[in-house]
C-alpha cells in the first residue's frame, strides 16, 4: 500500500481512512506500507503501524511544498505541482526493490498522485481516489486564486486532469468514496470501472466521551487548514454565517479548531472567536460544541467532520456539497442549505432550541451507525482485492 502520508498520527480525513482501513485490513491480508513524511519526527509513529504492517517504508519530502526545485520540476516538466510535491526517487526506487524480492498479489495506491512511484510490474494495481483532484484545483483557480496568477495555475489544472485520468487508465480498478464522486469521474473516463467504498467511523470511539454541557452556545469549524476548501469554508463562516448568528444568539462564541491554521484563518481572532490549533483529542471539540456548521463550497475531501460530528450526536450545518455523497436527509439527519442567510439562521435555531438539537443529533448518530462503519468499508475493499488480485470475475 502507498499513501502520500503516514496514516499516524489521525490529524486529518485521509490520515483516519487509511489507518483504519489498514487496522481492519491487516486480519485477513499481509501488508507493506510505503509513505511520505515531512519532518523525521513523524517516524516515531512507525511502531504504531507496524502493529498491522508486515513492513512499514518512509521516505521523507521537502517540508514546505514551495521549494525551488518543485517549482522548476513543474514549470519545465510535464507533471502539475501536486506529483511533484509527492514524489520521491528514493521511494520509487525501493518499491522496485521490494517487488523483486518479495512475491506481491496486490498494489493498492492510495491517491493518484503516489502512482509515478511504481515502477512497470505485472502486479495488478487498485487506485483509491479520496477526492477528484482536478476539480479541486480548478475550484480554487476560479474562486479563490489572484488573478495575477490564474493563468499559470490554469496551466498546471491541465495537467492535473490530464494526469489524473491517465492514472486512472492504469490502474486495474479504481475506487471512489461516493456516487457523486464516481459520476464525476465517468464523465471524465466514461467506460472507467469504478467501485465505491465509502468512509466509515469508529461509533465506539467517538461514544466514549460524554457530552461536556457549557452555558455557553458554541459553533464549531473543524478543518486541516492546508487543504484550500477549509479556509474557503472558514472565510464563509466568519463573513457570511457568523455575524447573524450573534445578533440572533448574543451569547454565542466561535470555536475553529485544526491542523495546520494559515495566517488568514489566525486573524480571524476575537473575543467572539476562538482559534485553536493541534487539538490533541478531537472528540473534545465535538463533545464541548453544541452544533458543527460547515459552509463548504468547494469539492473535495473526505468529509469525515461531518460523519465524526453527528457519530459524537452534534447537530451539523452545511451545505450541499459539504453533504455530498453522504445520503443524509436534510430537516432529518442535518441541516442543509446552499444559502448562507439560511444557513445562519439554521444555525440560530439549534442553538436555540434544545430539542432540535437533541432530535439531530440522535438522528445523525443513528444514521452514522447504520451506514459508516469502517468494519464494512474493509469487507468491501477485501472483495476487490479479491477480484483484483486473481482475476476473479466483478
Amino acid at each position: 500500500m502507498l499513501t502520500p502520508y503516514l496514516p499516524f498520527p489521525l490529524m486529518s480525513g485521509g490520515q483516519t481512512r487509511s489507518y483504519n482501513l489498514i487496522k481492519n485490513l491487516s486480519r485477513k491480508h499481509e501488508i507493506t506500507l510505503f509513505s511520505l513524511v515531512k519532518d523525521d519526527s513523524e517516524r516515531k509513529y512507525i511502531p504504531e503501524l507496524k502493529k498491522f504492517c508486515k513492513k512499514v517504508f518512509v521516505f521523507n519530502r521537502s517540508k514546505t511544498p514551495w521549494t525551488l526545485r518543485n517549482i522548476l520540476l513543474t514549470g519545465f516538466g510535464l507533471y502539475p505541482f501536486l506529483v511533484i510535491r509527492n514524489l520521491v526517487r528514493e521511494e520509487k526506487t525501493a518499491i522496485e526493490e521490494e517487488l523483486n524480492h518479495d512475491n506481491y498479489d496486490l498494489i493498492h495506491a492510495e491517491t493518484f498522485y503516489v502512482m509515478p512511484h511504481i515502477p512497470k510490474t505485472k502486479v495488478p494495481i487498485l487506485l483509491v481516489e479520496q477526492t477528484i483532484e482536478y476539480l479541486v484545483y480548478k475550484h480554487y483557480v476560479e474562486k479563490q486564486a489572484p488573478l495575477i496568477s490564474k493563468f499559470l495555475f490554469s496551466i498546471d489544472v491541465l495537467k492535473l486532469r490530464f494526469w489524473e485520468t491517465h492514472f486512472w487508465k492504469q490502474a486495474k480498478r479504481v475506487v471512489a468514496m461516493s456516487d457523486s464522486d464516481k459520476n464525476e469521474m465517468k464523465k471524465l473516463v466514461s467506460d472507467l470501472k469504478i467501485d465505491i467504498v465509502p468512509n466509515g467511523i469508529d461509533i465506539d470511539f467517538f461514544s466514549e466521551k460524554p457530552k461536556i454541557e457549557s452555558k455557553i452556545p458554541k459553533v464549531l469549524y473543524v478543518g486541516n487548514f492546508k487543504w484550500m476548501q477549509n479556509v474557503e469554508a472558514v472565510k464563509a463562516l466568519v463573513e457570511e454565517v457568523w455575524p447573524k448568528v450573534k445578533k440572533d444568539v448574543p451569547s454565542a462564541k466561535l470555536w475553529i479548531v485544526g491542523m495546520n491554521i494559515t495566517d488568514a484563518v489566525r486573524n480571524f481572532a476575537s473575543d467572539d472567536i476562538e482559534i485553536t490549533e493541534g487539538l490533541l483529542d478531537i472528540r473534545d471539540a465535538y463533545k464541548k460544541a453544541t452544533v458543527l456548521v460547515a459552509p463548504i463550497k468547494g469539492p473535495g475531501g473526505t468529509r469525515l467532520k461531518i460523519l465524526e460530528a453527528m457519530a459524537s450526536s452534534l447537530p451539523v450545518v452545511t451545505t450541499t456539497v459539504g453533504a455530498e455523497g453522504l445520503g443524509v436527509k436534510s430537516g432529518v439527519d442535518i441541516l442543509i442549505s446552499d444559502n448562507m442567510e439560511e444557513l445562519s439562521s439554521y444555525t440560530a435555531s439549534v442553538l436555540k432550541d434544545r430539542s432540535l438539537a437533541k432530535k439531530l443529533g440522535t438522528y445523525g448518530k443513528n444514521f452514522v451507525q447504520s451506514n459508516y462503519v469502517w468494519e464494512k468499508s474493509a469487507i468491501i475493499l477485501d472483495k476487490l482485492y479479491s477480484e483484483v488480485s486473481y482475476g476473479k470475475k466483478a
